[in-house]
């Protein structure tokens, strides 16, 4: 099976490198992504928008024979979402890392300080205890040496979407700052941060408890929860 690795923001598709090991080892065939403008520190990051993402995934997706899963870690999250939007029939699970589905008008993370076209990685100072959990030092000094300004746009572009079919599309929720439970209490009371991911029909939750980086605080783990989905990934869609 294909299996799409989409990165969050400041991330390449290096960043799932210790990831990919036990899917590669099960015989899928694993396409870690790095999204347009996340080349380079010197990549070409204006016009690059929310939409500009999702396409090059569709992009990527449409080369590829059905079945196809989908990770999205963080924003990028919002990234598959659209893709599944855009193609449902081709998507046999989209796997939310530390992340959700984002609906119809909603916006990433307009609140980010940005400079011109790009927003550079904030300081840590900038980012919630729970998002720190296990990054060590060491881990945060070779996140900063790696990490590449995010496009502008796809923080602040909102969702567009178009076919409720994306409803329908199997999802995994894999739970690292807050517990499963939490999040579907969320959704059984209609909070509006999971109101997308409470319209979908079939949802499993796992939980992976560490920070907003488990690719980077607890790879191996990861990597297992992530084949456990793929394993219930649904059949190919008949044409």
């Amino acid at each position: 099976m294909d299996i799409i690795l989409v990165p969050g923001f400041w991330l390449d598709a290096s960043s799932w490198s210790e990831v990919t090991p036990p899917l590669s080892a099960a015989g899928h065939r694993v396409h870690p992504f790095t999204l347009p403008g996340l080349e380079a520190h010197d990549a070409l990051r204006t016009g690059i928008g929310l939409q500009t993402h999702i396409d090059a995934v569709v992009s990527v997706m449409d080369t590829m024979s059905d079945p196809v899963v989908l990770v999205g870690h963080s924003g990028g999250g919002a990234i598959i979402h659209g893709t599944a939007d855009a193609r449902p029939d081709r998507v046999a699970r989209a796997v939310y890392v530390d992340s959700g589905p984002l609906g119809e008008g909603g916006v990433i993370n307009d609140e980010l300080p940005a400079d011109g076209d790009e927003i550079p990685l904030p300081p840590w100072e900038a980012f919630d205890d729970e998002d720190l959990v296990d990054l060590d030092e060491n881990l945060r000094s070779e996140f900063r040496r790696r990490a590449v300004p995010q496009p502008r746009g796809v923080a602040c572009d909102p969702q567009r979407l178009s076919d409720e079919r994306r409803y329908d599309v199997p999802a995994t929720v894999i739970a690292c700052e807050f517990p499963s439970a939490q999040l579907q209490e969320w959704v059984a009371q209609g909070h509006p941060y999971v109101a997308e991911l409470g319209r979908m029909k079939d949802v499993e939750y796992v939980d992976l408890p560490t920070g907003h980086w488990p690719q980077f605080t607890r790879p191996e783990e990861l990597g297992a929860v992530i084949l456990a989905a793929v394993s219930g990934a649904r059949p190919a869609a008949s044409t």
